[in-house]
């Protein structure tokens, strides 16, 4: 790949109340840190601390010096609020569940 090749990703990050996607062109052999970082969404969200908070890409955790491909759309991860073995343990016992469709 040339030097000069550009990819086109997506960051984002989700709160309750709030969701950002900022779509980017980034130099080939950008990390996933360095994409959060051009992103804008540290200062827009000064709650994110990447030794706290993980990345995701479609589901499964990355690291931060993980090069992006073309078309990936990177995911600022917030900490778990509860532990979803005991939310699971307490609905359980209240005869309810987690709310997944049954076939």
């Amino acid at each position: 790949m040339a030097s000069d090749a550009l990819i086109s990703v997506e960051v984002c990050y989700a709160k309750p109340e709030v969701q950002a996607m900022v779509a980017l062109s980034l130099p080939a052999g950008t990390t996933a840190a360095e994409s959060v970082a051009r992103s804008g969404l540290l200062s827009r969200f000064p709650e994110i601390d990447l030794q706290k908070n993980a990345l995701g890409i479609a589901g499964k955790k990355v690291d931060g010096d993980r090069v992006l491909k073309e078309g990936e759309r990177l995911e600022i991860l917030r900490p778990l609020t509860a532990d979803p073995k005991e939310t699971r343990r307490r609905l359980a016992a209240q005869g309810k569940t987690m709310g997944r469709a049954k076939d």
